[in-house]
């Protein structure tokens, strides 16, 4: 029920989003718990401050107010109400700060004391034991802005170990990896600054999911982090044993990724494959139309990939229908463009009661991932499988 630190992470949205790489690491070996104390059950909270891709701030603004929560102001990367709503179900944000303060100052001293002062006012009564989130975000953007906010919160550490010096030694300059469980957020220290004097910080921040994924070099191509990243939304992966269906495969990255995991996949393109996809032991490539692929008369698939470059509305019609609808995969991750259609529109249509994903796959989530550019993700399990 923890959270724990990814193999195969670069880097989570918070060092990404800074522009800083050179945070606090601690060595915690594979599967290691991270930041148990997180785990904590959401309270009753008046506003909100959300981290999101630079430049989609405008559709998860749209996506807010569609949800009853309309923004008072935005910046790059970042939208803030002051209307509390459930944004668990939310595909731009990555992630919910809850309740968060205001604090300004001219200097490195002044803002990282306001946020000491914040910080040590709110452990009143609390008592931390195990390792806890100190998370530190801006737009990167904002030239010069990674700077200051590095400057500042290596104040605060100072700060802290001189107040709390055993409090300060169990801080995680990470997000904790995965989806915050249904009800539960993530306790420690956020701090957004949306500029050089004006940041805002919160003890408790609603995970998405969303991080940054490290490469592999005998991936084919870039999408290969979608999937990577995707694994973490669902919370699940393939593994040795299981059959992945990828619709669209070529160049590779979706079914290079399965495969390197020990699962058989049937790959459908009538493009090539390329790099560590090419040849591999435990990929078929069938040149053939994803649209026009079926599976044969009792054949059934563990996963469904698709990432097609095509109007969402005919791979929902013509993939997304069919293979939920009859059963023939188990869990899936597919990919829609949303360059040319309204994504707010669209998303307000896979949600509706009679879609697809709502009928066969009620537990689904939709995320704009770190790694999706014009498009967004959606994975789930399908019932009744």
């Amino acid at each position: 029920g923890a959270w724990e630190m990814g193999n195969g992470d670069a880097t989570s949205p918070s060092r990404g989003r800074a522009c800083r790489d050179e945070g606090v690491a601690v060595p915690m070996g594979r599967g290691a718990i991270f930041a148990l104390a997180t785990r904590r059950r959401a309270g009753t909270f008046a506003r909100m401050l959300l981290t999101c891709q630079s430049g989609f701030e405008t559709l998860l603004g749209r996506e807010l107010a569609d949800a009853g929560a309309p923004a008072v102001e935005q910046g790059p990367g970042w939208v803030r109400t002051d209307v509390a709503v459930a944004t668990e179900g939310l595909a731009f944000p990555w992630l919910t700060l809850r309740d968060p303060i205001e604090v300004k100052g001219e200097s490195v001293n002044a803002l990282a004391t306001r946020v000491a002062e914040f910080f040590l006012a709110s452990l009143r009564g609390e008592r931390i034991e195990a390792a806890w989130p100190s998370v530190w975000l801006g737009p990167q953007e904002t030239v010069g802005l990674g700077r200051r906010l590095s400057a500042v919160e290596s104040a605060f550490g100072e700060l802290l170990k001189k107040k709390l010096s055993r409090v300060a030694k169990l801080a995680i300059a990470d997000v904790p990896r995965g989806v915050s469980p249904d009800g539960h957020v993530a306790r420690g220290l956020w701090v957004y600054f949306v500029y050089f004097g004006r940041a805002y910080v919160a003890r408790e921040a609603f995970v998405h999911g969303q991080r940054r994924m490290a490469d592999d070099d005998l991936a084919p191509s870039r999408s290969y982090l979608k999937i990577e990243e995707a694994y973490i939304i669902l919370g699940r992966e393939p593994g040795a044993g299981e059959c992945v269906c990828d619709l669209g495969a070529a160049p590779g990255g979706w079914s290079y990724s399965a495969a390197k995991r020990g699962a058989r996949v049937v790959a459908i393109d009538n493009g090539p494959l390329k790099g560590g996809a090419l040849d591999h032991p435990r990929i078929e490539h069938l040149c053939a139309d994803a649209f026009k692929f079926i599976p044969r008369v009792g054949e059934n698939f563990d996963w469904l990939f698709c990432d097609l470059v095509e109007e969402p509305h005919h791979v929902l019609q013509h993939i997304v229908t069919p293979w939920l609808a009859q059963g023939w995969c188990r869990r899936f991750v597919i990919n829609f463009k949303i360059g040319r259609v309204d994504a707010v529109a669209l998303l307000r249509e896979l949600r509706a009661p009679d879609s697809p994903f709502a009928k066969h796959a009620p537990g689904f989530r939709i995320r704009h991932l770190y790694h999706d550019r014009e498009e967004f993700t959606v994975v789930g399990e399908v019932t009744g499988r």
